[in-house]
């Protein structure tokens, strides 16, 4: 079992920056696949970037977002900038069992409470 704690969320003016973390439990973080998907209200859950063996990132915030993560401290980041009001969600970190790059909400196992982030104009 692995619980995921979140943090980072708030208010930030468009334009701005911020950066989430996501911490996790158990002493094998690193053999999981990590992600960060965001919930819009009224939308869907929406992939946004995922670390395994790489990273890759939504085309919507490709250039504005870096996902990384420390093993050591079993830490994921997203470091989000250049925001604006469509990026206004809760932002949640999941966890997967697969050693790949996930983009599918069911492929995660794990999920944290998110934190809701609002971008204003």
């Amino acid at each position: 079992q692995v619980q995921l704690v979140e943090s980072g969320g708030g208010l930030v003016q468009a334009g701005g920056s911020l950066r989430l973390s996501c911490a996790a439990s158990g002493p094998t973080f690193s053999s999981y696949s990590m992600g960060w998907f965001r919930q819009a209200p009224g939308k869907e859950r929406e992939f946004v970037a995922a670390s395994s063996w790489t990273t890759v990132y939504a085309d919507s915030v490709k250039g504005r977002c870096t996902i990384a993560r420390d093993n050591a401290k079993n830490t994921v980041y997203l470091q989000r900038n250049s925001m604006n009001p469509e990026d206004t969600a809760v932002y949640y970190c999941p966890a997967s069992r697969l050693q790949s790059i996930v983009r599918a909400v069911s492929l995660y196992d794990y999920w944290g409470q998110g934190p809701p982030v609002t971008v204003s104009s």
